[in-house]
């Protein structure tokens, strides 16, 4: 998809209501700091519409971004953020549930990790949650420039024995530095938004 216009269109908190859309939702989630917003520019083709920062627990809303009026990309607030309270986690937790459970329109999930480290206990109960939807996220392992190429590989295992993830699923190394995992990632995105197209008018 050729990238013409992008609005951040709706912004969300934890007391407001689900908007209720009638074009494809494509939703991004993962922990503070992970790289959400990074790849999300990178996928844009802009530099700093998602706001990017190297603190944590920046996104605390869900922001609608309305590509080319054709689609949504949905930035879910990062979970796992320590300095928080738990009031705070549990809001955020209910939030990004009801968006799950409400969306009449969302069809993809990308779940980030770091492909540094085995994904934490909360990765694995964001892949559960999602699972449990109906979804089948597609697994994005961040910041793969920061490893070997061996190293990468070893890693992938890794993520993927911990999310203990559905056979076949993807998971896709990405580096906003270089934009490896770009160009595949956009491939999902335009594979499910001609799918829905087709329901649509069906």
């Amino acid at each position: 998809m050729v990238i013409k216009s992008v609005n951040l269109e709706t912004v969300i908190g934890v007391t407001s209501k689900i908007p209720d859309n009638t074009k494809l939702e494509v939703a991004f989630a993962g922990k503070s700091n992970v790289g959400k917003s990074s790849l999300i520019n990178a996928l844009m083709n802009r530099k700093s519409l998602a706001r990017t920062s190297s603190q944590p627990g920046k996104t605390q809303t869900i922001n609608f971004y309305n590509i080319n009026d054709a689609l949504y990309f949905v930035d879910l607030p990062g979970y796992g953020y320590a300095k928080i309270s738990k009031e705070l986690k549990a809001k955020w937790g209910k939030m990004i549930e009801g968006y799950l459970r409400k969306s009449r329109t969302l069809r993809l999930i990308f779940l980030l990790v770091d492909i540094r480290h085995e994904p934490s206990q909360n990765d694995v109960d964001m892949y559960n949650w999602a699972v449990n939807y109906g979804f089948n996220p597609i697994i994005v392992a961040t910041k793969s420039d920061k490893v070997s190429k061996n190293e990468k590989n070893r890693q992938l295992a890794v993520i993927r024995k911990k999310l203990d993830c559905v056979e076949g699923t993807p998971i896709i190394p990405f580096s906003a530095l270089n934009k490896s995992g770009r160009e595949e990632i956009w491939e999902y995105i335009d594979m499910v938004y001609e799918d829905f197209q087709l329901t649509e008018e069906a």
